[in-house]
């Protein structure tokens, strides 16, 4: 199978030529070590352009670190995080976000991908004052979500609401925040701390990096903890220049947005292009970069002996998921959907 049709995962891709170029030019000559140099310097500076103010940056070297740190400097070991059940931390990082806590992870009952404010408001007061509880400590929101969807910045607003009245912090998963923020066209700080959001996880490596992630700090206060929670958990970097190199490519000349416009663009070709397919259904909105089909059996397998590569299974029974990136291209997308067409045709789908 060659890679050009994989439509698995953006962490299938490689990183951009100028992020790679970043790395190389660095590499020349002494830098301070843990973060004094620099790069990681003018990163800080794009940082608070970006986001309009002043921001705390900590680089690391993988989202789940981000996450993680982010939690631990929001939550005592007696408290909780309450996320969406399809959440990133509570599904996919084997335990990081308890660890690095010591707290739980509460999925909330909220149904889609995204939290519902009116349940969020109950779960945040259940258990409150009773010893015998985890005391609600932070609300953990993933923006794009697991399915592709967006939050928009009057509905993280109205969780940054309810974080403030029950006085619990507010996280950002922000994997695929630049896939999120073109889709919504509004501004970074619209969908940060203008709505409430404390603390940002800022993923790069899904969209052109190569293990470059950031947090970004909207409340001060956290300041004082994270640097060393960062260093603690052995994610303080002392070539710290390699991964500040890759994130000042990565905002330089927005690479991060025109990386994140090019994956949705060829998500909604894909979407479109396999809607007019005979048994393939689109089963939400193509705001993002990701995609969920449900498709029959000859139709999937039938891509699959193609060499076309995606997840399913996991998701359900006929569903599967498909994922674009900044180097997928429009011939990448029209080949699978011409595959798809040819399929269904000869099966009499």
């Amino acid at each position: 199978m060659g890679v050009g049709a994989s439509f698995r995962s953006d962490n299938d891709w490689g990183a951009s030529p100028q992020i790679l170029a970043a790395i190389s030019a660095c590499n020349e000559g002494p830098a301070r070590p843990y973060g004094a140099d620099e790069w990681t310097r003018r990163v800080e500076e794009r940082f608070a352009r970006i986001f309009e103010r002043p921001v705390g940056v900590l680089l690391v070297a993988t989202g789940t670190a981000a996450n993680a740190l982010s939690l631990a400097a929001v939550t005592p070991p007696w408290g909780s995080v309450i996320c969406h059940r399809h959440a990133h931390i509570n599904t996919d990082e084997c335990g990081a976000p308890e660890f690095f806590t010591s707290a739980k992870v509460v999925s909330s009952a909220s149904g889609g991908s995204k939290l519902d404010p009116q349940l969020l408001e109950a779960e945040l007061a259940w258990g409150r004052g009773d010893v015998h509880s985890v005391q609600p400590a932070c609300v953990s929101i993933t923006q794009a979500t697991e399915d592709g969807q967006v939050y928009t910045a009057a509905q993280v607003a109205r969780i940054g609401t309810l974080c403030r009245a029950a006085g619990v912090r507010l996280h950002m998963d922000g994997a695929r925040f630049a896939n999120a923020l073109v889709a919504t066209d509004r501004a970074a700080a619209d969908l940060t701390w203008r709505a409430g959001v404390d603390v940002l996880s800022f993923g790069a490596t899904k969209n052109g990096a190569l293990n470059a992630e950031a947090i970004v700090v909207f409340e001060e206060s956290l300041m004082a903890k994270l640097p060393y929670l960062r260093k603690r958990a052995g994610h303080l970097s002392s070539k710290m220049r390699f991964l500040a190199a890759q994130m000042g490519a990565y905002l330089d000349q927005d690479l991060w947005l025109t990386n994140a416009r090019t994956a949705n663009a060829m998500a909604r070709r894909l979407a479109d292009g396999l809607a007019a397919v005979p048994g393939a259904q689109l089963e939400v909105p193509a705001l993002t970069n990701i995609l969920f089909m449900r498709m029959t059996d000859e139709l999937s397998s039938g891509l699959r002996r193609r060499g076309y590569d995606f997840y399913g299974e996991r998701w359900g029974p006929g569903v599967i998921r498909l994922v674009t990136s900044f180097r997928t291209t429009p011939e990448m997308v029209d080949g699978m959907v011409a595959a798809a067409r040819e399929i269904a045709g000869a099966k009499g789908i």
